[in-house]
């Protein structure tokens, strides 16, 4: 073979360790293939999504522009003017004053106890098996049976916590008929029910963190509690922070114990914005004015939300 040849001559196989370039419409082909089918899997949840959550969206929004009828038809265009009207209306900053009250007094509440409670039954001592079940119990009751419970508790006559009161020689109290003890009430059976599952994300959270790390922190001579403050908290801050945001957005959208106990009374004092929202809406028959309420509550939630992370999230340390 001369020397022409052997120039223009090809190997028939690749030298070892040497790689073979692709074409780029194979390349192409292949990413093209994996996106769609990706996009494949995705497309049942997309279905979902959009036939409960982003057409119902797309329609509040449409109906917060219009007036309708009490058969919920579209009767005039009125623009901006039913956000303007909830703006300018003294019972939207009544129900906005007591929302946040509301949250205030269960939020809180909820993440202490279940907290608590958490970290005195995550060990591994005999029959505290007994006692995470019976935490754990209040999450598999539903929101009305709960409130009929707690009705019966609040009675004032024959209920269960007046009784008590008298045994110790105090007064009974009208919790649901009393505008100074409705609200806290109606707190009070709210942390009961969310109680169950905020215990069982914190002690799942708890059970998470390595027993090394107490092992090490009593070698050291931490006692409990600082051991707890200075070495658990941080390790359990991503479980707080999130039950803290799960939290705040099911209080913002508390309705059915509040429609069961009191039915946003008495004098209003009650009368959070998902209640409100309700009565305009299906009791009035002012589904424009209720969709733009809708759309003013999606927005102060996400406000708080990204407020949340923004700040809040500065304090999570992730492992």
């Amino acid at each position: 073979m001369n020397t022409l040849d052997r120039d223009l001559s090809f190997p028939t196989t690749a030298k070892p360790g040497l790689k073979v370039k692709q074409p780029i419409l194979s390349t192409f082909s292949q990413k093209w293939s994996e996106t769609f089918l990706g996009y494949v899997f995705l497309f049942p949840s997309l279905l979902l999504f959009g036939l409960f959550l982003f057409y119902p969206l797309l329609q509040t929004f449409y109906l917060s522009l219009h007036e309708t009828d009490p058969r919920g038809r579209i009767s005039s265009f009125v623009g901006f003017d039913n956000f303007t009207a909830i703006f300018t209306s003294e019972r939207f900053y009544q129900s906005l004053g007591v929302t946040g009250l509301f949250t205030l007094l269960t939020v809180p509440t909820v993440i202490v106890l279940a907290l608590i409670l958490a970290a005195f039954t995550h060990n591994h001592l005999k029959g505290m098996r007994i006692f995470q079940f019976i935490f754990s119990l209040p999450v598999v009751l539903s929101v009305g049976t709960s409130a009929v419970i707690w009705m019966m508790l609040f009675h004032p006559s024959v209920g269960m916590l007046n009784y008590l009161l008298t045994l110790v020689g105090l007064e009974p109290v009208a919790w649901l008929t009393d505008p100074r003890w409705a609200l806290l009430s109606v707190s009070m059976m709210t942390v009961w029910m969310n109680l169950g599952f905020t215990y069982i994300v914190l002690l799942s959270g708890l059970q998470g963190i390595p027993d090394e790390i107490y092992d090490s922190a009593k070698i050291d001579g931490s006692g409990p509690v600082r051991t707890f403050i200075r070495i658990v908290l941080p390790l359990l801050s991503p479980t707080v922070f999130f039950v803290t945001i799960v939290s705040i957005i099911g209080a913002f959208q508390s309705f059915g114990q509040i429609h069961i106990l009191t039915r946003g009374g008495p004098v209003n004092s009650t009368d959070v914005l998902v209640y409100s929202l309700y009565q305009d809406a299906f009791i009035n028959f002012r589904f424009g004015t209720g969709s733009a309420q809708a759309l003013v509550l999606f927005t102060i939630i996400l406000i708080f939300t990204i407020v949340q992370f923004k700040v809040f999230e500065r304090n999570v340390h992730y492992q």
